[in-house]
């Protein structure tokens, strides 16, 4: 196939391109090369290239460390329509999206596919994800299989960055002899960023009768049992150091409608994941800027 990834440059998107690469044409242009939110610039660069699907994993950040977090809901939204808009020139468009569809001001806890309009979320990150799911659910059963909508909760992996994400600034810690801390314990559905990688395929080329899927786990992880697990790993007595007692808010998801048409996916578990993950930071532990890892977790 002939793939146009966008955001292929963040830590999702960099990942996928490595992987479709290995069996497709991945076309990946950069914001400067192809301005999403720039309808003319879009319909143009449809016109000039022939593609047979669209992954569409860009989004404008809006965490901690984004240099400029606002218009989220604007740019999110011409993004993702100046794409959809023009559907009739390829065949399949798989839709990256999150949790946060399902309005992250409450625990989230096993949330499934349907808990969707319970609440509206009120940040901007959250309200253009849940703009698009419910428009993709408007769209009804015509809609299938030509859109499939992919909601992510807590992926880690290689490539993301060690100075806001939880498990890889943790294991950052532990090589710099730094203890690993956090603000307080929460659970998520955290995916190892090699098993969406199946599910972005099947997505790609399978037969799927929804629109939307939760990505996620059999089970869910603390972040005070991640640190235990990381520090356990480093073969160092790191403490995890937790600033206030009791749980935060979960983000788990319930994975059934996905399991039921994936019955053999697959999830690597949890202390293979971070055994891997850190094995690559240890082959690149020179590169580590220990400054990014001054912010508590």
């Amino acid at each position: 196939m002939r793939i146009l990834l966008t955001g292929g440059s963040g830590f999702v998107g960099r990942n996928l391109r490595e992987h479709l690469s290995q069996g497709h044409e991945v076309l990946a242009p950069t914001h400067a090369e192809l301005d999403l939110a720039d309808n003319r610039a879009v319909d143009a660069w449809f016109r000039a290239h022939e593609v047979d699907a669209v992954v569409h994993g860009a989004v404008r950040p809006g965490h901690r460390a984004a240099q400029d977090p606002a218009r989220q809901l604007w740019s999110n939204l011409r993004m993702f329509f100046n794409i959809a808009r023009n559907g009739d020139r390829f065949g399949r468009l798989v839709f990256i999206s999150s949790g946060a569809v399902y309005d992250t001001r409450e625990a989230l806890v096993r949330v499934s596919e349907d808990r969707l309009g319970a609440s509206v979320p009120e940040d901007e990150h959250g309200l253009s994800k849940y703009t698009i799911a419910r428009y993709l659910e408007a769209l009804g059963p015509q809609a299938r299989p030509t859109i499939v909508e992919l909601r992510l909760f807590g992926v880690f992996g290689r490539y993301e960055d060690y100075g806001i994400r939880f498990i890889s600034n943790a294991i950052c810690r532990t090589l710099l002899d730094l203890p690993i801390t956090l603000r307080q314990d929460r659970r998520f559905s955290y995916l190892f960023i090699h098993d969406l990688m199946p599910v972005v395929d099947w997505a790609l080329v399978g037969r799927p009768a929804h629109i939307a899927y939760n990505v996620a786990p059999d089970w869910t992880d603390s972040l005070h049992d991640l640190g235990l697990l990381v520090s356990g790993r480093s073969g160092k007595d790191v403490p995890v150091q937790v600033a206030t007692e009791g749980y935060g808010r979960e983000y788990s998801a319930d994975n059934a409608r996905l399991r039921k048409e994936m019955p053999h996916v697959t999830f690597t578990p949890t202390e293979v994941a971070v055994d891997r993950l850190f094995r690559w930071y240890e082959d690149r532990r020179s590169e580590i800027d220990a400054t990014r890892l001054e912010i508590d977790q």
